[in-house]
């Protein structure tokens, strides 16, 4: 039976009951002031206009429902077209289109569009730790997306004008991308050292702004150690020493850009990386699989909210 038979997938009333023990597993608090002692479900009355699921909370006098201080605040899409969006995108390696969340729920192509930023939002980490540590890899690099431009007659150009992604991934463990203005040791440097933990072991490419001509590291004396490899000499493993693991997600992260979503503005771009990111973060390998992904989407969706004009 398909996991989207499921009662929160296809009726307004569980979706709610679901969401509300993802959110509070403890019992309902106020997004207003956070009491959890003195609040109380309002008894729904068809003939007061009083809707299910909400909630008064007695110390600031406020009411509210499950989906107050989310993502999902003030959304008249049904909240169990709301979770299936978000199993989709959570399930789809390689991402979903707009269109195809038009077509598989019947909503509007804007609808679509904006439910997949939302959603995009609530998989972005908000407190994130430093990668890496003692004993731990890293391995960094960057990558081009987008397509390439011709103008006025003039044959396709090449890197300048497409957008571009510095990642740090941590052997066996998370990733975290960047949609950075200039491929660069005055841009890149900064975000690694802020980003990674200094007992960290650091692997990179050859690229000037890592190591000079003569093979020496910019980025030692940051770091446990800095090794480099040069693919300039088709060298790509030399011992413990590569790249291939950060290779490997952006061969994700550009099939799925390029192939499923095709083009992507580049004040859009941030929330696509959150996506890809969200997905390798929880892979299977981790121990989660789809459903546990669709939960901690859905754990993300408080304390951001993302109007049409932030998009």
């Amino acid at each position: 039976m398909s996991v989207l038979n499921a009662p929160h997938f296809q009726n307004e009333d569980d979706a709610r009951k679901y969401l509300e023990a993802i959110r509070w597993p403890d019992g309902a608090a106020c997004p207003h002031c956070g009491g959890i002692e003195r609040v109380y479900p309002v008894k729904a009355d068809e003939k007061k206009k009083i809707r299910k699921g909400l909630y008064h909370c007695n110390d600031c006098g406020e009411q509210f429902t499950v989906t107050v201080g989310t993502v999902f605040e003030r959304s008249k899409i049904p909240l169990h077209h709301w979770l299936q969006a978000t199993y989709l995108m959570s399930s789809s390696k390689k991402g979903i289109s707009a269109k195809q969340i038009e077509r598989t729920l019947g909503v509007t192509y804007k609808t679509a569009w904006f439910m997949c930023h939302r959603i995009r939002e609530a998989m972005r980490d908000g407190n994130p730790g430093p990668l890496g540590g003692g004993g731990k890899t890293v391995e960094v690099d960057e990558t081009f997306v987008g397509r390439k431009t011709k103008r006025l007659g003039k044959p396709l150009r090449g890197m300048k004008d497409k957008k571009k992604v510095l990642s740090l991934v941590e052997r066996g463990g998370k990733v975290r991308s960047f949609h950075v203005p200039a491929v660069n040791a005055k841009t890149l440097k900064p975000i690694i050292k802020q980003q990674i933990d200094k007992s960290s072991d650091l692997m990179t490419d050859a690229a000037t702004w890592y190591v000079d001509t003569l093979g020496r590291s910019h980025m030692d004396k940051d770091f446990n150690s800095h090794q480099s490899i040069n693919h300039n000499i088709n060298e790509y493993v030399r011992g413990n020493v590569h790249t291939n693991t950060i290779e490997g997600y952006f061969s994700i992260f550009k099939r799925g850009l390029n192939g499923v979503y095709q083009h992507c503005d580049k004040q859009h771009l941030k929330r696509y990386i959150c996506e890809f990111d969200f997905r390798y973060n929880f892979r299977e390998k981790l121990g989660f699989d789809d459903m546990a992904r669709t939960n901690i989407a859905l754990q993300g969706i408080e304390g951001k909210r993302l109007m049409y004009r932030d998009s």
